[in-house]
């Protein structure tokens, strides 16, 4: 039987966090996102230390928690994982700069947290996908990408090909059809 006491602190720690903030233009509990990221995960694992992280791995981002609690309360692999999932750059810095060196970051990144961020990452693109089937190019509004759609889908784009380490798994794959519904099929390199 494996032992879930990590994963089951972390679950309450990150939900702790998020306590009263609404996911970003959709109204429902933030933490819904955290917790399908960490069901991709565990499509893909059930190492304890990655669920932990696919669940926490908004925390330091989104909320006052440090990566240093982290680091206190579960652990450096946690941790590590967590901040490959952190963008580089301040948030003031240009979207596309902080898209830019998240992409390169998680490229370089080891396999374990390109799991991670494919719960991430997988969530986010269901979540665009479904909303973009119901209203249309309004969403793109919600993005603080300058060109819009555009902007969303190289960055997705880019995305796809930092974690092609995953291919073949179902996430990925899911990810990928994602995409061409969402942006159309990507343009073949003459």
């Amino acid at each position: 039987m494996i032992n879930t006491d990590l994963f089951d602190r972390a679950v309450k720690f990150a939900i702790d966090a998020h306590a009263g903030t609404p996911r970003k233009g959709k109204g429902y509990p933030f933490i819904l996102h955290p917790m399908e990221a960490v069901c991709i995960v565990a499509a893909l694992t059930d190492d304890p230390e990655l669920l932990a992280a696919a669940i926490l791995h908004d925390t330091v981002e989104d909320t006052d928690v440090t990566i240093e609690q982290i680091r206190k309360q579960f652990g450096e692999r946690v941790a590590h994982l967590v901040q490959n999932e952190s963008c580089p750059l301040p948030k003031g810095a240009p979207w596309h700069d902080r898209k830019q060196a998240q992409v390169d970051q998680l490229a370089h990144a080891p396999r374990d947290s390109k799991i991670v961020a494919m719960g991430d990452k997988l969530s986010n693109l269901r979540t665009i996908a479904a909303d973009y089937r119901q209203i249309g190019d309004t969403l793109w509004q919600r993005f603080k990408a300058p060109n819009g759609k555009e902007d969303v889908a190289w960055y997705y784009r880019q995305l796809a090909e930092a974690l092609s380490d995953l291919a073949g798994t179902a996430p990925y794959e899911e990810y990928l059809h994602l995409l061409d519904i969402t942006f159309g099929p990507a343009e073949k390199s003459r």
